[in-house]
Order: structure tokens, then sequence, then C-alpha cells
């Protein structure tokens, strides 16, 4: 893949590897390339039952600076024209990615790297797990700009952190340093920065070792738990179930259990 793609691709095994590459930017979210290599990558994987769980990274020393302040200020790209305009602006542009990621049906982990700063804390918490950086920075920082979450921030921190803290991070737009977020329940864990990719691609090891399509349909699961009554997420869990339990990888599965021998799952 070209080195000037917004999105850079590659995999390890069962694990795809995706990584922001606007380092000139600190990895700003922003521009047609950048919303549709998200649509069309996270199409790939869905496509693809080898890839088992995808990792998300940032090029340089940024995870993510969020939206172009710079284009804000000139008023340029989604950021100009009526209110209205700039409404569907924002549709057509930024609000894509949170739409491909509730449409990605692999496990993603974010590997901060760097600064998840407005969007790019709301990137971050896209994924469905955060593991940082101890160089790592955060902060729901539209507030500091004059601006709200318009990319579904406040939907989507309070799901991660709570809505007392999530609250406290929008309203203050304060930045946390990666122990704190880490305090928080926003990442799982804080490793050293030479050891954070090795960490990120060791959990998702872990989570590649389990059957492709269990993996895809748990995540599908999880995500309808956020909106879903318990009688309809039990009534989804029983529809997998079934599908589950006449699944050749359930009885590969069976099998390497009462050989005791790893199972050697195919999807």
């Amino acid at each position: 893949m070209p080195t000037d793609d917004p999105l850079l691709f590659e995999t390890r095994g069962h694990i795809a590897l995706l990584t922001i590459n606007r380092p000139e930017t600190r990895n700003a979210l922003s521009g047609e390339a950048m919303f549709a290599a998200f649509e069309t990558l996270f199409e790939q994987l869905n496509a693809d039952l080898s890839i088992r769980c995808a990792i998300l990274t940032g090029a340089g020393s940024a995870f993510c600076s969020g939206g172009n302040v710079a284009e804000m200020r000139d008023k340029a790209g989604m950021f100009g024209g009526t209110p209205a305009q700039i409404a569907q602006a924002y549709r057509d542009g930024i609000q894509r990615i949170p739409r491909a990621f509730q449409r990605l049906q692999v496990p993603i982990i974010a590997a901060v790297n760097g600064a998840a700063i407005g969007a790019g804390n709301d990137l971050a918490c896209m994924c469905d797990l955060r593991i940082a950086s101890s160089t790592a920075k955060f902060a729901e920082s539209f507030v500091k700009v004059g601006i709200v979450p318009g990319d579904g921030g406040c939907w989507l921190l309070p799901r991660v952190v709570g809505a007392a803290k999530a609250a406290e991070l929008a309203f203050t737009g304060d930045t946390i340093g990666a122990d704190e977020a880490l305090r928080i329940g926003l990442v799982s864990r804080v490793v050293a920065p030479e050891a954070l990719l090795d960490e990120a691609l060791a959990l998702a090891g872990r989570i590649a070792a389990n059957p492709p399509q269990v993996l895809r349909w748990t995540k599908q699961l999880l995500q309808q738990a956020c909106s879903s009554s318990l009688d309809e997420a039990l009534d989804a869990a029983g529809q997998f179930q079934g599908l589950a339990h006449q699944s050749a990888d359930h009885a590969e599965a069976l099998a390497a259990f009462f050989d005791k021998r790893t199972p050697n799952f195919r999807g």
C-alpha cells in the first residue's frame, strides 16, 4: 500500500494492524480520503473471516489529535458554511467514522501511542479495548475550542467511563495522563512506549485464538446490549447460540478439550 495513504493496513497472521498515517497533522481526522479509508478497510475486514482481531494505532508521536484546528480557523472543509451546511458536512464527513466502527464485526484494540485529543479521544472510545503508552494523553477537549463533540463523543465516552466522569471530562476539557486514564477505566492497561505494539499484538493474539465467527457474534451481542432490554438480549443470544452449537468450530473446541490439545479453528 502506498505510504501516503491515510490509513495503513497490514496483517500479522489473523490480526489486522491499522495505522493512521498523517503524522504531519498529528493524525488529525480530516478529508474525504481519511473518512473513506475507514469505511473501505472495515468492509474488507468484515468480508475476511481469516481476520479475527484488529489493532488501531497512530504514526509518529500522536495517536490522533482530533479535528484539523487550522481548517476550523480558516472555515475550510467541513467547518465552512451555514449551521445547516456544517451539520450536513459532519454527517457526510467525520460522522462516517463512528458509523463505520458500529458496523465493524471484528474486535478492535486501540494502541494509544501518544496524544488522543478531542475526536482522537473519541476514536479510541470507538474501539472495543484500549491499551496506552505511558506517554499517552487524553482529552475530551471540544469545549476548549468552543465546539461540542460532533463525532458522537457524548454517546461514546459515558459508555466507557460512566456518566459522571464523562461529564467531568467533557465540561472541563481537561487533559489527563495515561495513569489517570487507567484509574478511570478509559484504558485497560498502561505500558512502556517501546512495549505498546507488542502488548497490543499479544492481547490481539489471545483474542484471535478463538473461533472467528463466535468472536463476531459476541461483539454483536455486546453492541446490542448498549440499547436492548434483557429480553431482547436473551433472544439475540439464543439465536446466535443455536448457530454456534451447530458450527464446526464448536465441535472442534469440544474435541480439543477432551483430547487435551490446542484447537484448530477454521471459521
